[in-house]
């Protein structure tokens, strides 16, 4: 493998970049980068996005080959503007990603990810061929899978550390070769089962964009639920199988599967445009989880605009469900551990 390539988004191609013979390396909000990003983006801006700014302003960032922004949202877009600004020496590649997920949308989807093997060909000095395309799609679904089956084992206390230990591994997943991930679950999948009063608590599941901080999670849990899933573009959809469906070349079928994937609410469904806030009621059914908790970082507008269907298709199916805005940081949702306590407190009675 050559060097990393950063992205800041679940939506990128990881098979893609895997292909060129480069490391996929997610910038995640996280770290004490101190708080720069305002002098570039306004104040009301997604705090997922200046927070990645700010580590991009405080050089906490690993050499990087290049820089993949998928075009997700209008803060993404402002990020490629700022990064511009800011490192205007980096290779940067930009992506336009389409809000819906029909097929003439995956055509559009599949002309940028040639556009972006190209780039990517050039940063590594190896260009991408279907079958490189295949096997790292291939290499990404059993990732997709062993993350599945060890997040079970957390979620029932048969490895300890619950949720936080497991985003710990969802955080190095997106950020490490993923050979190196997928030893380190057959390594926990083959420890002893271990079961405990730890993993005692209401079920919930956690919906929302982005909450990769493990305090996040250990303090969610402290409050007396048990995460048995979560529907988070740091978490369980970052990594989604299969990453290859349908007709077509190996980048068409990337592409459907990218569109298609366990969708955040910035992709609408063509078939069905309210889809979203069926499919967490189903997520929800699935995990028999009895409450849901939805984190959304302040100023996301494709969250903010589709959690009054969302809360109102949860209460139509009797599932009770907690709405949180923050910043990503756990400062943030240290702030609001009551009204999670008291949440969790309702479910038990």
């Amino acid at each position: 493998m050559s060097g990393r390539v950063g992205f800041a988004c679940a939506y990128a191609p990881l098979p893609l970049i895997h292909a060129a013979g480069l490391v996929p390396y997610r910038i995640l909000p996280l770290g004490e980068a101190p708080d720069r990003a305002g002098a570039l983006l306004h104040d009301s801006l997604c705090p997922h996005v200046k927070r990645v700014l700010d580590r991009v302003l405080a050089q906490d960032l690993p050499e990087l080959e290049g820089m993949v922004l998928m075009l997700s949202c209008d803060a993404m877009r402002r990020l490629a503007d700022a990064w511009s600004t800011a490192r205007p020496g980096d290779r940067l590649a930009v992506v336009d990603l389409p809000v819906t997920d029909d097929e003439g949308a995956v055509e559009r989807l599949a002309a940028e990810l040639r556009r972006l093997a190209d780039r990517l060909g050039q940063w590594s000095g190896a260009p991408r061929t279907d079958a490189d395309l295949a096997a790292s799609c291939d290499l990404y679904e059993r990732l997709a899978a062993g993350l599945g089956r060890v997040g079970e084992r957390f979620a029932s206390g048969a490895l300890a550390g619950g949720r936080a230990k497991f985003q710990e591994l969802l955080n190095r997943s997106v950020s490490e070769p993923p050979e190196a991930t997928l030893a380190e679950i057959e390594g926990l999948l083959a420890q002893p089962e271990t079961r405990g009063a730890e993993r005692l608590g209401v079920p919930i599941l956690l919906v929302g964009n982005v909450l990769p901080d493990p305090g996040a999670l250990a303090l969610v849990e402290s409050c007396g639920a048990l995460v048995v899933a979560d529907d988070l573009c740091s978490g369980s959809r970052q990594l989604a199988a299969p990453c290859a469906i349908g007709h077509g070349d190996a980048v068409t079928r990337l592409a459907r599967a990218s569109l298609r994937r366990p969708r955040c609410a910035r992709t609408i469904s063509s078939a069905e445009p309210g889809s979203l806030a069926r499919e967490v009621v189903e997520r929800a059914r699935a995990v028999a989880a009895r409450g849901v908790v939805v984190h959304v970082a302040k100023f996301c507008d494709p969250y903010l605009a589709r959690i009054p269907a969302l809360r109102g298709a949860l209460r139509q199916a009797g599932i009770p469900t907690l709405v949180l805005e923050g910043d990503c940081s756990l400062r943030s949702l240290g702030q609001q551990r009551t009204r999670v306590a008291a949440f969790v407190e309702m479910l038990e009675a």
